[in-house]
């Protein structure tokens, strides 16, 4: 599946929503990352502090945020 830069933070905010509790839970509840920086930001803190299924989910939207920014560069 191939997603634009909308889907991406769509897949984002959901990964957010799912681990807050087990993963995030230093993050305000109604915090959701804006930029690219903040984004890998809260990848890496899922990786960290999650269980197996997280670190793979947010590897998969790591993936598809490396190809967006890949695709936005080489244009």
């Amino acid at each position: 599946m191939e997603l634009d830069r909308e889907g991406v933070l769509q897949e984002v905010r959901s990964l957010v929503d799912r681990y807050r509790q087990r993963c995030l839970w230093f993050l305000r509840e109604d915090y959701y990352p804006a930029t690219v920086g903040e984004v890998e930001q809260v990848l890496q803190d899922i990786e960290a502090h999650g269980d197996r299924e997280a670190y793979q989910e947010a590897r998969r939207v790591r993936t598809w945020l490396s190809r967006l920014s890949s695709g936005t560069s080489a244009s």
